[in-house]
């Protein structure tokens, strides 16, 4: 299967190349510029860029890849030097690569100079910036919770629990009555990994779960511990979906938009899944994972970013794309494809999006923290995403599970 992805991924390199052709398009004035997106991006974006080349001089090559898809298409470019002009990227230790090996273009100057803290907000410019780079164009700000079927809640005189000991009922009375109550899947690991973290502020706190996620307390100690044991117990009660170690993790909200579960992890974003998916919005809430202390919600930021070698007018242009794609008027024609609001000081709120106003919410009033999957170091996490997957199985105990993720951190920190 690796070998699969590798020559799919180096044959859309390979196109992506063919296409851009230099800086000209066929030897006309127009300049071109490759991106690289996420694919459930691509009914506005093909639009979009259609209507931006019939006002600009320019054309736009985009290329689209679902989320682990496009994880593997810019390692390979990467290491083959051979990145678009722009692409899109996460936060954290996922964006922060490209930065610390001076693959992506520093928008620290640039952001001075044009007023950028007068356009974005200041959370996330914050997360944008990494190894001291400003490393991207801040495109969403996001804050993950549960959500859940209030009509499925509501047949078993359930609510929206508050404490973890309300939770694991909620649980056990779903389970009881053939209704899985957590919709998630294993394959690549980030699914399972946004239930795992929260189990581990629950067991750990706010201070040593940040201080566990520097690398400053080692990963192998009762909190993590107690987290690890306590999945392991979750998915012995079948509280999980059958097989979904090996399941797609772009496949989770199936069971829940079927009725065969109740919960799933998901961020703002989701709203909009659940509107294309023909769902009815008003059936489904959100609320924050009863953890303890203030229930503080994971949070990532999405950016676009700068291919390091592109000239001061090239980069212009980009912006200039970037500008008119993100733009509050063509995110309200296209909300649905939107993480919203648009993290910009004169974001407008969704309409028709009702959960998006409560998450945001959430995440002011309880605080926030960096999802695992870019607070941690990306060959850490992978470490991580095979112990849950042994966890899972009963391959392994949640005492080796821990011992064998802080191994992984003693190499990470050998060979820095």
């Amino acid at each position: 299967m690796k070998k699969k992805v590798f020559v799919c991924v180096m044959l859309i390199v390979m196109a992506t190349m063919a296409w851009a052709g230099g800086d000209r398009d066929g030897g006309s004035d127009r300049t071109q510029l490759t991106i690289w997106q996420l694919n459930n991006r691509q009914p506005a974006l093909d639009v979009l860029v259609g209507e931006y080349e019939s006002r600009a001089n320019i054309r736009i090559v985009p290329s689209y890849f679902d989320v682990d898809g496009i994880k593997d298409a810019k390692k390979v470019a990467a290491a083959s030097r051979t990145l678009p002009d722009m692409w899109f990227n996460w936060g954290g230790s996922l964006g922060g690569f490209y930065a610390e090996n001076n693959l992506l273009y520093d928008l620290t100057d640039y952001a001075r100079a044009n007023n950028w803290d007068r356009i974005f907000s200041p959370g996330a410019l914050n997360l944008a910036t990494l190894h001291g780079q400003l490393a991207g164009y801040p495109i969403s700000y996001n804050a993950l919770a549960v959500y859940y079927r209030r009509d499925i809640f509501n047949r078993f005189n359930l609510r929206a629990p508050t404490t973890f000991e309300e939770f694991e009922r909620v649980c056990s009375v779903l389970r009881e009555n053939g209704i899985i109550p957590i919709a998630t899947a294993g394959q690549f690991g980030w699914h399972v990994m946004r239930f795992v973290e929260l189990l581990i502020e629950h067991y750990a706190g706010a201070e040593l779960k940040d201080r566990i996620n520097s690398l400053q307390v080692s990963f192998e100690n009762d909190a993590v511990i107690r987290a690890l044991d306590r999945f392991q117990q979750f998915s012995n009660q079948g509280y999980f979906p059958p097989g979904f170690v090996v399941a797609d993790p772009n496949d989770t909200s199936i069971a829940v938009f079927t009725g065969r579960a109740a919960m799933e992890i998901q961020g703002q974003w989701h709203d909009g899944n659940i509107i294309n998916a023909g769902q009815d919005i008003n059936n489904y809430g959100t609320f924050a994972f009863p953890s303890g202390g203030s229930n503080r919600l994971s949070s990532f930021v999405e950016m676009t970013q700068f291919n390091a070698n592109l000239s001061p007018e090239r980069l212009e242009q980009a912006i200039q794309f970037n500008h008119f794609i993100f733009s509050n008027e063509n995110a309200n024609r296209f909300p649905e494809q939107y993480n919203l609001p648009l993290p910009r000081l004169d974001a407008e709120m969704p309409r028709g999006l009702p959960n998006v106003a409560n998450l945001l919410a959430l995440a002011n009033r309880n605080g926030i923290f960096t999802v695992l999957d870019q607070s941690l170091p990306v060959e850490v996490c992978d470490e991580l995403y095979r112990v849950l997957d042994g966890i899972a199985l009963n391959q392994i105990t949640p005492q080796q599970g821990a011992a064998r993720v802080q191994v992984g951190i003693e190499a990470y920190l050998r060979s820095r």
